[in-house]
């Protein structure tokens, strides 16, 4: 039996509209050292954007790295594989990997290639059992960069998109180079993108492949992997097939993702039987949506707010975050700035404040409301609410992907 912990998207250095999240990732390292000496955890798969900027801080950079030391401390034998994602520099990330590989700690950054060939090697990480034995490999791959792709001008002939057949030709050449090193052992795959069908944050996650495209199927991933770790998405899910999955990010990035469950996976795995696990992780601070459902007035909001009853003294990371629904009526241009000012009073940070739309009633959204400009709208949610409008229901995975081809185009 091996255990995988399987998590992502840390985005270490972020701030929520201007507020530090140091606290809150320091707590849930915290926790996920508890969990991988409750668990046993053979490997701890970190599958892409740690940081949430190129060039981190140096104190986000320390704090990560505490970070790592504290879990190979807790699990001292445990193995630990970190690919780059589309927020992480690559070779940044991957600078100091001989000496983070005296702790166990393996960093994959991008695909490298010698005349032609690439060099899978790098990627293959052998995963021991309790007995020291190895049972399992991960393969290890960062976000795909157009340098990570084999030539796109090459695959212009083929059918569809030459960025996704690329790749598919990316793990297709991997696995089938080091297929015959694996000995029979299952093997973790791991991705940094956005596949076709999953959940997005709104305001979080960049459309990220190259060539414009913006998401891949899951067919991409070669059968022979037992499971393929996500990053890229924030929201856990699972897309195409139970064995491919997103982690989900450790906080909410983004108020949209106030509803989500965060937390990592454990995948075990004994022979070919591969058995998934979301462990929630509870949240540091407090996510609120005021009010729990429908809008309220901005008349309204002060009331709201002492009503959750908070100590007047909480420190300032202690502190909720709020995300605010407001009905249309009555608001002032304004408004945003009076909900600061209605929010001063109270030990509250404000991250979000959303005004509701009007039901059928689509070109007053899209033209004719002063208060919001076009600008700050994202076309997406333009072309869902245009879809609805005309048809009657949401559009689907297939609809959303020419849209993006459209606007990509365009």
């Amino acid at each position: 039996m091996i255990r995988i912990l399987h998590t992502a998207d840390w985005h270490i250095g972020q701030t929520l509209r201007g507020f530090s999240r140091e606290h809150e990732h320091r707590r849930v390292f915290e926790r996920l050292e508890e969990i991988v000496v409750e668990r046993d955890v053979d490997a701890l798969v970190i599958a892409g954007d740690v940081f949430d900027s190129q060039n981190p801080s140096g104190e986000a950079q320390q704090l990560f790295y505490n970070a790592l030391v504290r879990l190979s401390r807790a699990q001292p034998r445990m193995a630990t594989v970190i690919v780059a994602g589309n927020h992480d520099a690559a070779g940044r990330l991957e600078a100091p990997r001989p000496l983070l590989e005296a702790f166990n700690i393996r960093v994959v950054g991008n695909v490298r290639r010698h005349d032609g060939r690439i060099e899978a090697a790098r990627h293959l990480v052998p995963i021991a059992d309790v007995s020291g034995a190895v049972a399992a490999h991960v393969l290890a791959v960062s976000y795909p960069t157009a340098a990570c792709l084999p030539n796109l001008t090459r695959l212009d002939g083929e059918a569809g998109s030459p960025v996704i057949a690329g790749v598919r030709s990316l793990y297709a050449e991997l696995v089938d180079k080091l297929l015959g090193q694996l000995d029979g052992l299952p093997f973790v795959l791991t991705g940094h993108l956005h596949v076709a069908g999953g959940i997005e944050s709104e305001g979080a996650e960049r459309r990220i492949l190259v060539g414009g495209q913006h998401a891949v199927p899951h067919g991409v991933f070669p059968s022979e992997a037992s499971y393929v770790a996500l990053g890229h998405l924030h929201k856990a899910q699972a897309i195409g097939r139970e064995t491919v999955r997103y982690s989900g990010s450790l906080i909410p990035l983004s108020a949209t993702e106030q509803p989500y469950a965060h937390g990592v996976t454990l995948v075990s795995m004994d022979g070919t039987q591969v058995v998934s696990e979301h462990i929630p992780i509870d949240r540091p601070v407090p996510f609120l949506r005021l009010p729990e459902a429908g809008d309220m007035r901005l008349t309204e909001l002060g009331d709201h707010l002492t009503a959750l009853g908070l100590p007047s003294d909480l420190a300032i990371h202690e502190r909720p975050f709020v995300q605010v629904r407001l009905a249309r009526e009555g608001l002032s241009p304004g408004f945003r700035e009076e909900v600061d000012r209605i929010a001063e009073s109270f030990p509250v940070r404000i991250v979000d404040a959303r005004v509701a739309t009007i039901p059928g009633a689509l070109h007053a959204v899209i033209l004719a409301d002063a208060m919001i400009r076009l600008a700050e709208r994202d076309p997406e949610d333009l072309f869902k609410l245009a879809f609805e409008r005309a048809f009657g229901v949401a559009p689907d995975a297939a609809h959303l992907d020419v849209f993006h081809r459209a606007r990509a185009e365009a």
